[in-house]
C-alpha cells in the first residue's frame, strides 16, 4: 500500500519566517505555496531528496491547523505516506472499519490526498497521496529520513502501522524501540517515557549530504545546536517547534 514517506507536514506561525530556517538555512528548495481557502490554511513544500516538508500557515481562525497552533504552538502535524491508488486504499481502510477523516479522495497539494483519524494510528494524523505528476525533479541537500513516534507501548503501535501499511520491521539489538520501514525512509518507534511523556511525532530525523557545511550554516545563522559524533540536534526553538537530527549523508 505505502511506496514512501512522501512529506512530513510542521505547522507554523508564518510561512515567511519559517522559509528563513528550513529555505534559507537548510538550503531545501521551494516547490511550491498556495492558499487553499476551504482550509483555512497557506501551504508551501519544499524538496528534501525523495521526500518533502510541509510547511502549514493558518490564515483563518477556528480551522484545524489553526487550532493545532493555538493548542500546541508551532511543530509536528502530520506524517504523508505515498500510495498507489489512494481511493483504492481508503476503500480497504474503510472496509476493514479503519477511522477516516476522508472516506473519499480530495484534492490536495500532494495530488490525490485522504487522511486517517489520529484514533486509527495511535495518534498519529496520517494523510495518504497520490501524486498526480510522479515525484518532484528538484535536488536538495537533506534528505527526509526517520519520524521519531513515542508511544506508551511501541511494539503495539509498530503493530498497528504493519497491520494498516504493511510495513516491515527493522532489526534492532532487542529493547523496546521498534523501527519499520517506509521506502528508503523509516519510523522509529520508542517509549514515551524516552521522550518527556509524549506521544505522537515527537523528531524528525534528516541525513545531510555535507554535515560540516549544514552545520556552519546553521551556526551563522544563530541557530541553537547541539553537535554529537556524526550528527548535530537543532533545538525546537530554532526549528519551529521540530526536534530535528541531522547526519551524516548514508
Amino acid at each position: 500500500m505505502v511506496r514512501r514517506i512522501h512529506h512530513v507536514g510542521i505547522v507554523v506561525e508564518e510561512l515567511t519566517r519559517a522559509y528563513g530556517f528550513y529555505r534559507d538555512t537548510l538550503g531545501l528548495p521551494l516547490l511550491k505555496e498556495v492558499e487553499i481557502k476551504d482550509q483555512g490554511v497557506r501551504v508551501a513544500l519544499l524538496a528534501a531528496r525523495e521526500g518533502e516538508i510541509e510547511l502549514l500557515e493558518p490564515v483563518q481562525a477556528g480551522t484545524g491547523v489553526a487550532r493545532f497552533l493555538e493548542k500546541r504552538g508551532e511543530g509536528l502535524h502530520h506524517l504523508c505516506f505515498e500510495t498507489e491508488d489512494v481511493d483504492a486504499s481508503l476503500r480497504s481502510l474503510k472496509a476493514s472499519g479503519v477511522a477516516l477523516i476522508d472516506e473519499t479522495p480530495r484534492d490536495g497539494l500532494a495530488g490525490r490526498i485522504g487522511f486517517l483519524h489520529p484514533r486509527a494510528c495511535a495518534g498519529v494524523l496520517v494523510e495518504l497521496a497520490t501524486p498526480v505528476n510522479g515525484s518532484h525533479s528538484a535536488t536538495s541537500p537533506l534528505r527526509l529520513k526517520r519520524v521519531v513516534i513515542g508511544s506508551h507501548d511501541p511494539k503495539e503501535t509498530a503493530q498497528i502501522f504493519q497491520r494498516l501499511f504493511a510495513l516491515p520491521e527493522q532489526g534492532m539489538n532487542g529493547g523496546p524501540r521498534t523501527m519499520l520501514s517506509v521506502g528508503r525512509g523509516a519510523l522509529l518507534l520508542v517509549p514515551a517515557d524516552e521522550v518527556g511523556g509524549m506521544e505522537g511525532m515527537v523528531a524528525l530525523s534528516v541525513v545531510a549530504e555535507d554535515l560540516t557545511a549544514v552545520g556552519e550554516r546553521l551556526r551563522n545563522a544563530g541557530a541553537a545546536i547541539l553537535s554529537g559524533a556524526g550528527e548535530l540536534t537543532v533545538e525546537p526553538r530554532s526549528s519551529h517547534g521540530v526536534h530535528l537530527h541531522i547526519s551524516r549523508f548514508e
